[in-house]
């Protein structure tokens, strides 16, 4: 008891205990069932945006009404309609919206998603999803890799995706990438929303009226003004539906649009009078369609314009998907704007959410796997229990600090994290290796206890080092996988030099008196 008294008293012991506590507090695991659901997405433009929600905010009722977990919230939610008004209750307050409705459906333009078990942020490895990495085809300044990263996450907001991540990488000759995580979406989705540059540009001949994003002031996304007008099928034994929406421009817009059409002519087309010219839409520079401008628009400040486009499918329902899809694009592209340049895609990984939660389950395993690795292999060598509990212990505490922290700086905890984990604990032993021999050894040649763990704290600072040095140039690197891998590297074993270590060294001090 006195022993134990020595080891819970000391400044060492203390320091450990107080990392525990913070990385305890920082997890924060949840045990057994949440209540509520977490908001993982807003649409943009919607009474849902415009009065306050935002993406984090943990729902515990609607119109008064508990909700226990996503399924309680869509029976709560299922028989809202159209117009009504809905109170949800969250965590951070009361929030009143209308409901509106899209395409025929009610929405309430929030997406939601079961509350998290802890503060662990998972990487794409372990939840699944799409990456992809990207270079610009030409070089760009730092303002411009800016802009390309705030456009993107703009875009990706403006869709409707959650759990996105936007981020710049660099390689050792400096070029710069980006890389795009995406979970919970297709490849396809991906690849067409982060390597389309979005060059939007609205003409009449040659002269353009409005480009997106400078020259567009809103974009309806209301079922009033924006949804898929009609579907028929055509000659090719296939469906053809038609969306369209409005949006507003700017007034400099509208002087162009009426400056251009007061010198065009009319022609007639199946009984009906337009301007002999038609508004061509280019996407990228590519024509995705011409609509005609009725001869009342002629010489007219016009600000607001309707878009158009097509979806087709081998039924109706998949050129219903095709054409709402399409519409969502084309609005978020008008929404955002432009990228400054092309992107070229340089790789594409996709992870299914099934393997990455095989991939968690297999990891965590390995990670207590490599610790009772560890113990065993310590009991081998000393046959002693005690010495080896501590050792485990010691791991443990290693790894939960490390869980910790990075729940701290909200790290995402990926495949790379967990292989440094796997690292860092094999290092460590070798650190709690020189501290047992230190002391045991010690203790024959009777040397001071002060002497022996200079001895091995001289030893295992050598180690730190070297470790510290080798991790810093996969740092410099910049990619993803390599800098995550050296920063829970060098986390981990400057946890274990500087809070671990001397813990374990205290332990082993009062054990062998």
């Amino acid at each position: 008891m006195s022993k134990l008294k020595e080891i819970l008293t000391s400044w060492r012991v203390l320091v450990l205990i107080l990392f525990l506590i913070g990385s305890l507090v920082a997890v924060n695991p949840k045990f057994g069932e949440s209540d509520g659901v977490e908001i993982s997405s807003v649409l943009g433009n919607t009474s849902a945006e415009v009065n306050g929600l935002q993406p984090g905010f943990i729902i515990t009722a609607v119109n008064g009404n508990p909700v226990k977990d996503v399924a309680g919230y869509d029976s709560a939610v299922s028989s809202v309609k159209s117009g009504d008004l809905v109170r949800l209750s969250t965590d951070n307050g009361d929030y009143s919206f209308l409901a509106e409705e899209q395409n025929n459906v009610t929405v309430l333009g929030v997406e939601v998603k079961e509350v998290p078990k802890s503060n662990l942020r998972q990487g794409l490895d372990l939840v699944g999803g799409v990456r992809v990495l990207l270079k610009p085809a030409e070089d760009v300044t730092v303002q411009q890799m800016s802009d390309i990263i705030d456009i993107t996450q703009k875009r990706l907001n403006a869709f409707g995706l959650s759990d996105i991540s936007v981020r710049q990488i660099n390689d050792l000759r400096g070029n710069r990438f980006l890389q795009v995580e995406i979970a919970g979406t297709t490849e396809q989705q991906a690849v067409k929303l982060v390597a389309q540059q979005g060059k939007f540009e609205a003409k009449i001949g040659n002269d353009t009226v409005f480009v997106g994003g400078e020259d567009i002031k809103q974009v309806c996304r209301s079922a009033d003004c924006a949804f898929v007008q009609s579907c028929n099928p055509n000659a090719d034994n296939e469906w053809s539906c038609q969306y369209q929406f409005r949006v507003d421009v700017s007034p400099e817009s509208a002087r162009k649009h009426s400056e251009i059409t007061s010198q065009l002519g009319t022609v007639n087309v199946n009984g009906n009078i337009y301007l002999e010219k038609q508004l061509d839409l280019y996407l990228d520079d590519i024509l995705v369609e011409s609509l005609y401008i009725s001869e009342s628009l002629k010489g007219i400040d016009a600000t607001s314009f309707i878009i158009q486009g097509p979806g087709v499918g081998a039924t109706e329902e998949l050129a219903l998907q095709d054409a709402l899809a399409g519409m969502k694009e084309m609005q978020t592209v008008l929404i955002t704007g432009a990228l400054p340049v092309k992107l070229e895609i340089v790789k594409t990984d996709v992870i299914s959410p099934t393997l990455g939660e095989h991939f968690l389950s297999t990891a965590l395993l390995a990670i207590f796997g490599a610790i009772a690795a560890v113990g065993i292999i310590i009991f081998a060598r000393y046959r002693n229990v005690k010495i080896a509990s501590a050792v485990l212990l010691t791991g443990l505490s290693e790894v939960f600090i490390i869980f910790g922290v990075a729940a701290l700086i909200k790290w995402n905890l990926d495949l790379a994290a967990i292989a440094a984990i796997i690292a860092t604990v094999g290092t460590g032993v070798d650190a709690q290796i020189v501290i047992a021999d230190e002391t045991i050894s010690g203790e024959k040649a009777q040397r001071g206890w002060k002497e022996r763990m200079k001895r091995a704290f001289f030893v295992i600072f050598g180690s730190y080092a070297t470790v510290i040095a080798a991790m810093l140039p996969l740092w410099a690197l910049g990619s993803t996988m390599l800098k995550g891998f050296a920063i829970i590297t060098i986390l981990g074993v400057s946890i274990g030099v500087f809070v671990t270590r001397p813990a374990f060294a205290k332990m082993m001090e009062a054990m062998m008196k």
